[in-house]
């Protein structure tokens, strides 16, 4: 019996946005009902913002891949097309609290009906089928390329060949391939030397833009995400020595619990990640 979250079982039991939209401007689909698993993801987008304003999907799999679609859609909702890109299966499965290591190939199946999804619309509304990059396959019984798997090992900093398998699926059938997996990860981790982290400028030394900038930076990599799945968001305003004022935007906007959210998730994430002295108003 796999460990599931609470966040999961509700998405699977649950499940948002099931269906496919009608006339979808871009369709994303991937895997086969041969490997066990298959995923279609159909989305809406607003030509003027590029705003993705709603999302569908169909999906043949366990708890996992039907839980990890639907917190997909609704990741992706209220993001630009830009904005979703930058959506990976991490992201999802943090969403959802977590997954099982055995079932994060589910979460990957997610990203890669987003990117076909993308592709889609970019390409003007044909259905896309996520296909691997490189031709060489290196795991025959779920047809996974190497490229897939190098991937996967450099996003989510995989170091054995089980933690491949769980990702990826590769490995997990006759095994054959385990070995040409190991030695795709000695390859790619030994070229991964840990860069230097830049040292971050003060911020009381930084300039206006800068300061907004990092603010900004913040509100969209921490806060608006977790914002965006209750269906509100929030924007910036203004910045007035350390006073951030800024506005709460959809469900947010008028919530009893929009003090608390001021406090408890935008404020703290800016003392976090830009500096303790700063607080937040609404505007």
């Amino acid at each position: 019996m796999w460990d599931y979250t609470d966040k999961v079982m509700d998405h699977f039991k649950n499940p948002r946005n099931v269906g496919s939209i009608p006339n979808a401007d871009g369709t994303g689909q991937v895997g086969s009902l041969v490997c066990g698993d298959a995923l279609k993801l159909t989305i809406k987008v607003n030509k003027q913002t590029d705003v993705i304003e709603d999302a569908k999907f169909e999906t043949f799999g366990c708890a996992s891949a039907i839980a990890s679609s639907s917190m997909l859609t609704e990741l992706v909702k209220g993001k630009t097309i830009a904005e979703a890109s930058k959506i990976t299966n991490q992201d999802i499965a943090d969403a959802l609290g977590t997954l099982p290591a055995e079932k994060m190939h589910c979460s990957v199946m997610g990203m890669e009906a987003l990117e076909a999804a993308v592709k889609s619309y970019r390409q003007g509304g044909a259905p896309v089928t996520f296909e691997q990059q490189e031709e060489k396959i290196v795991c025959h019984c779920f047809n996974v390329s190497e490229e897939t798997i190098i991937k996967a090992i450099r996003q989510n900093h995989l170091t054995t060949v089980e933690d491949v398998t769980h990702f990826t699926k590769a490995g997990g059938g006759c095994g054959r391939c385990k070995g040409e997996i190991q030695k795709i990860l000695d390859k790619v981790n030994a070229c991964q030397i840990p860069a230097a982290a830049p040292e971050e400028k003060e911020f009381a030394k930084m300039t206006l833009v800068e300061k907004i900038r990092r603010i900004e930076k913040v509100l969209e990599e921490d806060v608006r995400p977790k914002l965006n799945m209750d269906g509100g968001s929030v924007e910036l305003v203004d910045l007035a020595g350390t006073v951030v004022k800024v506005r709460l935007l959809g469900m947010c906007s008028g919530c009893m619990g929009a003090a608390g959210t001021l406090k408890h998730l935008v404020e703290k994430a800016l003392q976090e990640k830009v500096d303790p002295s700063l607080t937040v108003e609404q505007n």
